[in-house]
């Protein structure tokens, strides 16, 4: 997996497969076998149930022993060869430890586009190169396309608008992306339960996890506080404000709320009310109307360019969440690492810790690390 091959030059050679014990991967790892790949199964092993607590016989989420064994009996029955990588320690220290610095910064992470580049595009992917394999593949519903014209990569939308998962994938880098294969790419979800009942594949039936993968009871707040021992009763208490700076009431810990939250936020005020603003250093919650959520821009940092390097203004379609549908904007490169967005018209609960992507129709130019929005009063230079 040295040397960067063109899509267009692709030869059958033998590609490792990340397994997660889900449908799309077993059919990513079948349609290769099809093409006429040596294909690898690779299963992560990413963390241990005592470790994280929660509901430990949750067999729907990902990682788990029982998707372990699921993509173990999908390799064995397609006469493919499967390992199971132990990769807890580099789990822990580039995903679950980011995780939860975050929400402790008052900040709303977003762990699969971590454990994307760092666990699989680079542990996984590190672990094919030593099998001698010279792709590596994922069940992800993305494509990717070599321009000439450039001499660059490019990361394209799946063509399932409903399942596009490019907006995870924005920090893949150029020799990634020119050693990667995505079967599903141009599939819909629908043709790949089609084509898992074809095959008869055990994980034909098999719904999606929806939860973070090492908090497996969906319980975030849970899951901190089994971490840092005293942190609800360190943070507890801590003033929720107006946007007037009146006191309204009383939180139970700024890690546990998020922007553009409503519910449980434990305060009547006779109207709905969001949160606006985390201040962790002040260990206070600002909430207002649905309007105080509007920002005309964002700033962004830890950027990562793929269709082209950033240096001047351009127009792009931007989405700011996984399920965003974007907004036109105009991205402004500060440095290499940095930009400034100005949407044409506002956007709702930009959130600090959340990925901003950049759009060319189906082409993502790359993407960052939210730091902050701004409202039209206050872009900055």
């Amino acid at each position: 997996m040295d040397k960067p091959v063109s899509n267009q030059n692709k030869l059958k050679k033998t590609v490792a497969v990340a397994m997660s014990g889900g449908v799309d991967s077993s059919v990513a790892a079948a349609l290769l076998k099809q093409d006429g790949y040596d294909v690898i199964g690779l299963t992560m092993h990413l963390w241990d149930f005592d470790k994280v607590g929660g509901n430990v016989f949750n067999e729907t989420s990902c990682c788990s022993v029982e998707t372990a064994n699921d993509a173990r009996t999908v390799c064995e029955n397609m006469g493919i060869p499967h390992y199971v990588i132990d990769v807890r320690e580099e789990f822990e220290k580039f995903v679950i430890s980011d995780f939860s610095q975050e929400y402790l910064k008052g900040r709303t992470p977003n762990p699969c586009i971590l454990c994307n580049s760092e666990m699989k595009w680079k542990a996984l992917m590190q672990k094919g190169r030593e099998l001698d394999c010279d792709f590596f593949s994922t069940g992800h519903y993305a494509r990717v396309n070599y321009e000439k014209k450039s001499g660059r990569y490019q990361l394209l939308k799946g063509i399932d608008e409903s399942k596009d998962q490019a907006y995870a994938l924005w920090r893949l880098t150029q020799d990634q992306l020119s050693q990667t294969l995505f079967p599903l790419g141009d599939l819909t979800k629908v043709d790949v339960r089609k084509i898992a009942e074809k095959l008869n594949l055990k994980t034909k039936h098999k719904q999606e996890s929806q939860e973070i993968c090492f908090v497996p009871d969906d319980d975030y707040a849970r899951f901190l506080n089994d971490r840092f021992p005293g942190l609800k009763e360190k943070m507890g208490n801590g003033q929720i404000f107006d946007q007037d700076g009146n006191l309204l009431g009383y939180h139970k810990g700024y890690p546990f709320y998020t922007i553009g939250q409503r519910k449980g936020l434990g305060i009547a005020v006779g109207k709905p009310v969001y949160v606006t603003e985390i201040d962790s250093e002040k260990n206070a919650v600002f909430v207002g109307d649905r309007e105080n959520l509007n920002s005309k821009g964002l700033i962004a940092n830890h950027v990562n360019w793929i269709s082209f390097e950033g240096v001047e203004p351009f127009p792009a379609t931007v989405k700011i969440r996984y399920n965003d549908r974007g907004k036109d904007a105009v991205v402004y490169p500060q440095n290499k690492k940095n930009v400034k967005v100005i949407f044409e018209t506002f956007h709702q609960a930009v959130t600090p810790g959340q990925s901003v992507v950049f759009y060319r129709d189906d082409v993502v130019i790359g993407g960052g690390v939210i730091e902050k929005g701004f409202g039209e009063e206050v872009v900055p230079d």
